[in-house]
């Protein structure tokens, strides 16, 4: 899986924001969304967190592992987040049904890419 991964940078900056009470409307419009014990976490666009008033501490760029990763299966997860943490390079990693996405910082992400590709290339 990791030498079919092909990384996408995606172009839009995204942010984690834990919404408060009462504001579940803004989850039709997220990317993503976790319910937490503290309430619900979505990822959403830079323009979706502003125009709802939501911190916006740490933009987030989204690399696409486009290699159709299955649900079950072992070693993809690990060896990205391995590969970005020997950089100094923060992850948060999002499995999806047919992908798996790396959320790094905005100033990583051009780095990011460059290191995931070169991961890509060694398998």
């Amino acid at each position: 899986m990791i030498s079919g991964m092909a990384p996408v940078l995606d172009d839009t900056l995204y942010h984690f924001c834990l919404l408060p009470n009462g504001a579940e409307a803004l989850a039709s419009q997220a990317l993503a969304s976790f319910a937490e014990d503290e309430g619900l976490s979505l990822i959403l666009t830079d323009q979706v967190a502003q125009e709802a008033g939501l911190a916006r501490d740490l933009p987030m760029r989204r690399i696409t592992l486009t290699v159709h990763s299955a649900l079950d299966g072992v070693g993809l997860t690990a060896a990205v987040a391995r590969a970005l943490a020997d950089a100094g390079i923060a992850c948060n990693m999002v499995a999806a049904y047919h992908h798996d996405h790396a959320f790094v910082p905005a100033g990583d992400a051009d780095r990011a890419l460059v290191i995931l590709q070169a991961l890509a290339g060694a398998e």
